[in-house]
């Protein structure tokens, strides 16, 4: 059998100069979402309205200490409003004065308190549904209850979470292609 093979000429490379070897890195462009941008303070002025419309439903009923779930939401969506309130002055004062956020550290910072605020509100936010669940059809408890507003902070604390993901999701992925 006559087959034909490919033939393989080397080919030298040819010399690097010195402005191959020390060009600056190129860096992505700063995605609306991310730290800085206008699309990052919109996300976290909305983080921020729900987080506190959530803490503010819980909090106007008397007996929103009769299960731990929804005291557990009240401290975790109260940590998602400060932090979520933080990070909007940063947002501000970085288009105020025009600089990119794209620090390391600074970018870190954001991801790791970003997943820690997001895993708790998530959390916080499905156990109260759980628990919002046992009262209104498990237990038919609702004219005894404050059903109605233990379903609205808890959809708020929903809705706070998924203003939170992309935030997350960003500031992780331009974490990982630093």
């Amino acid at each position: 059998m006559n087959v034909s093979r490919p033939a393989v000429h080397p080919v030298e490379a040819p010399p690097m100069t010195e402005a191959a070897v020390h060009r600056p890195r190129v860096r992505m462009k700063d995605i609306q979402g991310m730290p800085g941008t206008k699309g990052g303070l919109f996300l976290r002025l909305s983080q921020f309205i729900f987080s506190i419309i959530s803490v503010s439903v819980m909090a106007t009923t008397n007996d929103f200490r009769s299960a731990t779930a929804f005291c557990y939401l009240v401290l975790a969506v109260g940590l998602q409003s400060l932090w979520s309130l933080s990070l909007a002055f940063v947002d501000i004062y970085a288009l105020l004065v025009k600089r990119s956020l794209r620090n390391y550290v600074a970018i870190r910072l954001f991801t790791i308190g970003d997943g820690i605020t997001s895993t708790l509100t998530f959390a916080a936010a499905s156990a109260s549904a759980g628990i919002t669940v046992l009262i209104g059809n498990d237990l038919d408890k609702c004219g005894l209850n404050h059903c109605t507003q233990f379903e609205t902070a808890t959809a708020m604390a929903f809705i706070s979470w998924f203003a939170m993901s992309p935030s997350f999701l960003l500031n992780f992925w331009s974490l990982a292609s630093q």
